[in-house]
């Protein structure tokens, strides 16, 4: 176990650096919480890996995902914030509003008062070896990143939720002809966005439909090799962009054992509030929210996590003064 001496004791430690984090950080550093930002392995989170960002306020001409999480990054630091880079790797939560201890990069140990989790979500993956080569390659977990290098293209998009619904139609407005591959013999999306999927006519349905294995020449990606799960029948399908809209995961495997979570591994917290079940820890952004994911909710559930850590703290210096 780690000495005294390599513990760090701080107010305010908050875990992730997306727009969650970075807008915690910001409203922490101006409440003088003097927080702290651990990265994660991805500093900036899944906007990192966006390209064109139009739909967050006060960008009329939109930004770049990196650009826009640089500049939540120097406005989280302009007011003090201490950003750097490194991942929790274990904790040990007071479960009596105690203090907090968080292991990072599996060598220092940093208590808090409060910690803030905005470890986000991460996109799953098929699991297939040529989906993994070819990742970045014609592969791409986001049609709205990516879908702008495929237009007047032929893609392919695996998925039959609301996201893989919105995503085909995205892609429908900048590719030639979206295969879309549904396993089963229906959707689970919403009526309104099967509807949408139907009424697009380059939009081609092939259902009860599984990725056998995405094909390419070694470099970029040429086409997919499909089975009907019904009728056993291959075939390949000739296209040069294939995306993967088959639903996240939340990077909560960390808090297993201390923090609420429902059957997904979503971090539970209370009715319009961060707050999770142990007193003193709040979670924001993706890694609670399966609905919206978006940048600007995320950010609106970073600045609450802040404010509701600044109420904890002055709660319990009340508590000690009497």
């Amino acid at each position: 176990m780690h000495t005294e001496q390599e513990i760090e004791h701080i107010q305010c430690l908050i875990i992730g650096s997306g727009p969650a984090g970075y807008t915690a950080a910001i409203y922490a550093a101006r409440a003088d919480m003097k927080p702290i930002v651990y990265t994660g392995i991805v500093p900036g989170g899944q906007l990192t890996q966006t390209t064109e960002v139009d739909n967050f306020p006060g960008y009329p001409k939109g930004i770049t995902g990196p650009v826009m999480m640089e500049d939540l990054r120097a406005q989280a630091e302009r007011f003090g914030t201490d950003v750097r880079f490194g991942y929790a790797t274990k904790v040990d939560f007071s479960t009596d509003g105690g203090v907090h201890k968080v292991e990072i990069d599996g060598i220092k140990t940093v208590s808090a008062d409060t910690v803030i989790i905005a470890t986000g979500a991460t996109a799953k993956w098929l699991g297939l070896p040529s989906e993994e080569k070819y990742n970045g390659f014609g592969v791409s977990a986001c049609a709205v990143c990516d879908g702008f290098f495929f237009k007047n293209q032929d893609v392919a998009i695996v998925g039959a939720g609301d996201t893989a619904a919105e995503e085909a139609t995205y892609l429908a407005k900048l590719a030639s002809k979206v295969h879309m591959l549904v396993r089963r013999d229906e959707f689970r999306a919403s009526k309104a966005m099967v509807h949408r999927v139907l009424n697009t006519p380059n939009i081609e349905i092939h259902y009860n439909t599984e990725t056998e294995e995405i094909v390419g020449d070694g470099q970029v990606v040429q086409g997919v090799r499909v089975r009907n799960n019904v009728t056993g029948e291959e075939k390949v399908l000739n296209v040069e962009g294939f995306f993967v809209a088959i639903g996240h995961k939340p990077n909560t495997d960390l808090f297993k054992g201390f923090l609420d979570m429902d059957e997904t591994g979503y971090l539970i917290t209370k009715a319009d509030s961060t707050a999770t079940n142990i007193p003193g820890v709040f979670a924001c952004g993706d890694v609670q929210d399966h609905v919206f994911r978006q940048a600007i909710t995320a950010a609106g559930t970073g600045c609450m996590a802040a404010l509701e850590a600044e109420r904890y703290l002055m709660a319990k210096e009340d508590v000690v003064e009497n």
